[in-house]
């Protein structure tokens, strides 16, 4: 007796016919453009898939099977769905590893300098401050300089405030807390109300100003850089004298920092979050 065919469950096509002769570079396209997708979508059944890239059911299968065996995709048999594998990640931090957050930024950089004519900084936050990590220096007479590994505060820093404004509130509040707000010019930000007002501008605008709240007569612009998580990781500015800062500039020169930290962001591998 004819025993019963097994249901078929939706992480399972119909038939699998064999792949055909010479299609091994097509395969691979599809294979690519198939993990494309599933970055896309996340989770998601083999129907679905198959849907989104055109391919027909069987077809997406023997991609996802092979796949599978390298282990760039998973199969829940539970939900009957299919996700994207430890190796895949494995691959991409490879990638995010190798791509080193100062070289990948000299770049960017040297074009910000060169096209605002002021100092371009890059720094990363430690600890409750900032640490200077790579500098580009206009060839103006008058310039602002952090060696690398040049430590200030984080309230009162262009990247301090840009990296403090992507924070939870508590978080912010428990650096305070340990740093203090220490007044370094008449216009620096020493309390938590008038620090507070200014970080909620910067997280709606995406840049930050500092005016002179470090130095007198110092003035800088940063945006926040990020990892593949959308979390901000690091920050750029140009920095230099008020006299070349003025306030009729700020609207010109603030756009062109928060792009080039985009652009660093996207070498990086990164993603810039969700609004």
């Amino acid at each position: 007796m004819q025993q019963p065919t097994p249901k078929r469950s939706r992480g399972r096509p119909r038939s699998s016919p064999s792949e055909g002769q010479g299609a091994t570079v097509k395969a691979l396209d599809r294979g690519l453009i198939l993990l494309n997708t599933m970055e896309r979508m996340g989770k998601t059944t083999l129907t679905e898939l198959a849907l989104q890239i055109g391919l027909p059911p069987s077809s997406a299968h023997r991609l996802l099977i092979t796949l599978q065996k390298h282990r760039f995709v998973e199969f829940d048999p539970n939900t009957q769905e299919w996700m994207i594998g430890v190796e895949a990640f494995r691959i991409g931090n490879a990638f995010v590893q190798q791509t080193n957050l100062v070289e990948a930024g000299r770049d960017v950089m040297r074009r910000l300098m060169e096209e605002t004519g002021e100092t371009a900084n890059l720094a990363i936050a430690d600890d409750g401050e900032v640490v200077f990590v790579s500098q580009v220096e206009t060839p103006n007479p008058i310039r602002a300089f952090f060696s690398s590994g040049t430590r200030g505060p984080i309230h009162a820093s262009g990247i301090g405030k840009a990296l403090l404004a992507e924070l939870p509130r508590k978080t912010v509040e428990l650096i305070l807390q340990k740093r203090g707000l220490q007044r370094y010019t008449e216009k620096s930000l020493a309390s938590a109300d008038a620090l507070f007002s200014d970080l909620e501008q910067i997280g709606k605008r995406g840049w930050s100003f500092d005016d002179e709240e470090r130095y007198s007569g110092m003035r800088c612009i940063a945006a926040a850089i990020h990892n593949y998580h959308g979390e901000a990781i690091a920050g750029i500015s140009i920095s230099g004298p008020t006299a070349r800062f003025p306030d009729t500039s700020i609207a010109e020169l603030a756009p062109k920092v928060k792009q080039a930290a985009a652009e660093i962001t996207a070498l990086i591998g990164g993603t810039a979050p969700k609004a």
